[in-house]
């Protein structure tokens, strides 16, 4: 009958995950064929566990395979409720720094509201202050009335604003969209704060007016603050 060899073993826990077997039935064998030499050749017995566990097989390592259903199986209530609540922390994130995007969204608009409530009275101011510097130089000339109209018309066209007020209208309410619907909008919403910022800067080069400038470097600095949100995930369909 084949030798049935009876082994215990123990684990040592490193990245190897390999096994010391320690088998008891071989182990056995060599005892008993010491004694049976100590017997034999009246020999002093010197056996010790030192002694036989440099015999052959008396230990042996070997690698142990790896249930990774049953590791799983031990990780998946942990690692899912870390998942669960690393989600849930993310979703609230999303929700706040929406919020706070919507409310630079607002302010914007009033920002752009204003702009385009106070261009029409810059034009009034030019022509007036026009009118007023030809009858300081020209006391005693006639100055024809469609050469000031048309010289109020071409500066009307240097710094109107109309297209840059139109377009940052829609890119603000664009966004907003963006928001509403959720998801992952950082790449759509880098994409408008960047258009955003060239029409301030637009506006910027045309203002011939100091309030109009203030007003448009508080744009760009709403505009800019944005930028840190394109890195935003919202949930799907959350709502404004």
């Amino acid at each position: 009958h084949p030798r049935v060899r009876r082994q215990r073993q123990m684990c040592i826990r490193d990245r190897s995950n390999v096994c010391v077997k320690y088998n008891k039935e071989i182990a056995t064998e060599y005892v008993n064929y010491l004694n049976s030499m100590v017997d034999d050749f009246g020999l002093q017995s010197d056996v010790k566990p030192s002694v036989i566990g440099r015999f052959p097989e008396v230990f042996t390592l070997e690698e142990q395979s790896v249930d990774e259903n049953e590791i799983w199986s031990h990780l998946e209530g942990v690692v899912r409720e870390a998942a669960e609540k690393f989600v849930e922390s993310r979703v609230r994130e999303g929700e706040n720094l929406k919020k706070d995007l919507l409310a630079k969204l607002s302010a914007m608009s009033d920002i752009v509201a204003y702009i385009e409530e106070k261009y029409p009275q810059i034009i009034e101011d030019y022509k007036a202050r026009l009118i007023e510097k030809v009858d300081e130089l020209a006391i005693n000339t006639q100055i024809d009335d469609q050469r000031i109209a048309a010289e109020v018309t071409m500066y009307a066209d240097k710094v109107c604003v109309d297209e840059e007020v139109v377009r940052l209208r829609s890119h603000i309410d664009s966004t907003i969209k963006i928001l509403t619907e959720g998801g992952a909008v950082g790449r759509k919403l880098d994409f408008i704060v960047q258009e955003m910022n060239r029409e301030a800067n637009t506006i910027l080069s045309k203002a011939n007016n100091i309030e109009i400038s203030d007003t448009g470097i508080n744009l760009k600095t709403s505009i800019e603050k944005a930028v840190s949100y394109t890195h935003l995930t919202l949930p799907t369909n959350s709502r404004v």
